[in-house]
């Protein structure tokens, strides 16, 4: 046990952070429990184990920002810098652009957090966000004009909006859905491998269309992202039950809350490591397909069948993870598949030029570590939210999201701006039929390695001496129950 779980030892497992509560009601510190918390029956809608049939629905709003996530920075940038001909100055809009649009975020999260509606505190953000991110996608992928800088930014803008309200509100009711340490790594997994599967879907399309023209593809791509999302929304909204404790406090809102929660210090530890192993994978997924290419000598339809098995092996990944992490715990199985997604990066480099299986067996690989990271730190960070809400009496979830939604879109926005802005320094040239020289092709192997080992590898040192695991958690939950059980009988709960 580390630092952070020396401070949870200290608190009494939050029975101190209680009794301030308690001061702040008026009621002395050492009053005895309320006869209701003894008799109160345990939360069905918040911590019940979802059957089967509703984990998946629930999971499905994960298939669009699945498929997003290799659709957008696999295939979007290389389609408007090789196809529409902007270059690698594409890699300056989907900077800029997510720099500007991270903004929005905590206030999105601040919002959700002080929702109260009869549908819910999430289901109506995530209702709202379907038409947000279908339309931007539907325009980003099958643009009704030839696109120009000004129109890729523009539409970015739109599209990064909608997403972020889907991916919060999807994510922060998933960490209310089940309050349990390990059931939450359940929940998380479930929504991650159908990520995966929309993911491995989308890496597929320009195989099965049968045709070696990029805009193809790319349409095929937008058109199953703008059909799946309404579908996927609508069922998750549909058959999930949702609950909205009651909070101790009034909800009021700081600005300096968001330095509060930046500097706790296991959320300190969360945002750099989610920042290093968001950047990480980002940088190589930028270079993919310059990289297989150029580099390793594959096809276009031989690097997208690598990139399907890569995607394909992480369904087998999140489920192996999630069980994992109910063994070990979250933060040492992350540390575990951060080191061995970088074993096997390098490993590819010095498989033969070319040699399919060989390199297939390599994607495999890390393909099956990939999930980890972001499955691993959304379940931890739900966790931080318990202690948030224990202490403070209000519920951060939203809050805690944007933080690392934020951090994430810088780490994307980076991953592709640096990648482009150093694959220029070194020489190589992008463009369609370009002749690069051995020494532009040495920097771009270069490049693909350095950054995701070097991030990858930061990720993992960050959760050394991390203290809230299982144990630190299940006293900071059972002090949360025995509060809310008290606070039902008084306030009425809200069953969705």
């Amino acid at each position: 046990m580390g630092r952070d779980s020396v401070a949870w030892r200290r608190k009494g497992g939050g029975g101190q952070v209680i009794n301030d509560h308690r001061r702040a009601a008026g009621s002395a510190p050492d009053s005895p429990t309320p006869p209701a918390s003894r008799s109160a029956p345990p939360h069905k809608g918040e911590g019940g184990r979802l059957n089967l049939a509703r984990l998946i629905a629930f999971s499905l709003p994960g298939l669009p920002i699945g498929a997003l996530a290799v659709a957008l920075p696999v295939y979007l940038p290389h389609y408007y810098a090789v196809h529409f001909g902007l270059g690698l100055g594409v890699g300056g809009a989907f900077m800029a652009v997510r720099l500007i649009d991270m903004l929005a975020d905590p206030l999105i999260g601040v919002a959700m957090d002080r929702t109260r509606t009869r549908l819910g505190r999430y289901r109506v953000w995530l209702l709202a966000g379907a038409p947000l991110l279908a339309i931007p996608v539907w325009l980003l992928f099958l643009p009704p004009i030839a696109p120009s800088f000004a129109y890729l930014v523009a539409m970015l803008v739109l599209y990064y909006l909608g997403a972020s309200v889907v991916t919060l509100a999807h994510i922060a009711w998933g960490s209310v859905v089940s309050v349990s340490y390990h059931e939450r790594s359940r929940v998380f997994g479930a929504i991650q491998m159908t990520s995966i599967f929309a993911a491995a879907t989308v890496a597929l399309i320009p195989s099965l269309l049968g045709s070696t023209a990029e805009a193809v593809g790319a349409r095929a791509m937008g058109l199953f992202i703008v059909v799946i999302t309404p579908l996927g929304i609508a069922l998750a909204s549909t058959f999930t039950p949702e609950r909205i404790a009651a909070d101790v406090q009034a909800e009021r809102f700081r600005l300096g809350e968001y330095w509060e929660m930046i500097m706790r210090p296991d959320m300190r530890r969360i945002i750099l490591a989610d920042f290093c192993l968001a950047l990480g994978p980002g940088w190589m997924t930028a270079l993919y397909l310059f990289y297989f290419h150029d580099a390793r000598g594959f096809t276009a339809a031989s690097s997208s069948a690598l990139l399907f098995i890569y995607i394909v092996s992480g369904v087998a990944g999140a489920f192996a993870i999630s069980k994992a992490a109910q063994r070990l715990g979250k933060h040492t199985t992350l540390m575990v598949c951060a080191v061995g997604y970088s074993v096997g990066l390098v490993a590819i480099n010095f498989m033969p030029r070319g040699a399919f299986w060989p390199t297939a067996a390599i994607m495999v690989f890390n393909g099956l570590m990939a999930p980890s990271f972001v499955l691993l730190i959304r379940a931890m960070t739900a966790d931080v939210g318990d202690a948030v809400r224990l202490e403070q009496g209000r519920n951060r979830m939203s809050l805690l999201y944007s933080l690392l939604t934020s951090v994430e879109k810088i780490a994307g926005a980076l991953s592709i701006f640096l990648t482009y802005t150093v694959l220029a320094a070194v020489g190589y040239d992008s463009h369609e039929g370009a002749g690069n020289t051995p020494g532009a092709i040495l920097g771009l192997q270069v490049v693909f390695l350095a950054g995701p080992v070097v991030f990858v590898t930061i990720g993992a040192a960050c959760f050394f001496g991390y203290g809230l695991d299982h144990a630190a958690h299940a006293k900071i939950r059972q002090a949360l129950d025995d509060r809310d059980a008290g606070l039902a009988a008084g306030t009425g709960e809200i069953h969705l």
